[in-house]
């Protein structure tokens, strides 16, 4: 489990605005992928941590207890729909605080997988920056972020 890994400088001020503290757990074996969203995410206000597999989710989750969770939907050992799969049926026992959930999909095809897994919201790859930053803000405001591919996100409340 790789969860202490410095993050790169960047404004994320509109970002953190919420907490004093915001703490991003994200889920990839990919360096480019987590140099991406650390880049574009992490701040003073908020960290990016990082574990390299789906089965190290849950101990980091518990650990770390982050703001939100980011899947990446190809990562070893145990994907991102079956650890989003695994994290919500804690939730569902009380073991765990509910929590936000993005994936990070292959394409857009994939949607129904998040749908399915009780995701909060998704983005299609190749991450863009502002599509990222735009999720994350609206998914720790409480509300949904539901990228349809060709159509404008949409956002609903998350169900408590």
């Amino acid at each position: 489990m790789d969860t202490d890994l410095p993050s790169a400088t960047g404004s994320a001020s509109v970002l953190c605005s919420i907490a004093d503290v915001i703490v991003v757990l994200l889920a990839t074996d990919s360096d480019g992928l987590f140099a991406e969203v650390d880049a574009t995410l992490a701040g003073e206000d908020c960290e990016v941590l990082r574990v390299r597999s789906g089965e190290d989710v849950l101990p980091a989750v518990q650990a770390k207890d982050p703001d939100l969770l980011i899947l990446d939907l190809q990562i070893g050992r145990m994907g991102g729909v079956a650890t989003c799969i695994a994290v919500r049926q804690e939730e569902g026992a009380d073991r765990l605080e509910k929590r936000p959930i993005a994936l990070f999909l292959d394409r857009s095809a994939d949607v129904f997988l998040a749908q399915e897994a009780d995701a909060d919201g998704w983005l299609v790859k190749p991450i863009d920056p502002l599509r990222l930053r735009r999720m994350t803000t609206t998914l720790l405001a409480g509300e949904r972020s539901l990228e349809d591919v060709g159509i404008h996100p949409t956002v609903e409340p998350i169900d408590s």
